[in-house]
């Protein structure tokens, strides 16, 4: 019974992607309790997505040149660990994906490399054959060559 190897990779790169939403929650929740980060990491980044929204929301509704008021710094600082949350999960599935191409390509290469190889022996056997039967053809043709120069003996008729 031939059973295909377990995919061990897929569960493995499984396991981060299912680790990142516990650990960026855990940066979510340092990044809530640290200024330095709230400060200069959270801050700025919320600020920004606030006012692509607003000016986004703004311009569908019709609403040209309204100023946009920036977030208080509570709501600023949660918007920005939710985004830096997300970041680093986005961030760990696409590392994960990354490696999966990376490693499919590999095998892929693998395989066609076996093949290729196996070419290149069939090809050299098939040459090194072709080299034998004209060798051998040659020597029948010699073969036939002597047995065609030996006198064929006459028989006399004696009575």
């Amino acid at each position: 019974m031939v059973v295909g190897a377990f995919p061990i990779a897929k569960l493995l790169y499984l396991g981060v992607r299912q680790m990142s939403k516990p650990v960026a929650n855990r940066i979510k929740a340092g990044a809530r309790r640290s200024e330095f980060f709230k400060t200069y990491v959270c801050l700025p980044p919320a600020q920004l997505y606030h006012w692509i929204e607003m000016r986004t929301k703004m311009r569908i509704m019709g609403f040209r040149g309204s100023t946009i008021k920036p977030l208080n710094e509570d709501a600023a600082a949660e918007l920005g660990a939710e985004l830096l949350g997300e970041a680093i999960i986005f961030l760990i599935g696409g590392g994960c994906m990354v490696l999966e191409y990376s490693r499919q390509a590999t095998n892929s290469r693998r395989k066609e490399d076996e093949l290729n190889e196996t070419i290149n022996g069939l090809r050299t056997e098939l040459a090194e054959l072709a080299l034998t039967t004209e060798t051998l053809d040659a020597q029948l043709r010699e073969i036939n060559r002597q047995l065609l120069s030996f006198p064929v003996p006459t028989q006399s008729v004696s009575k």
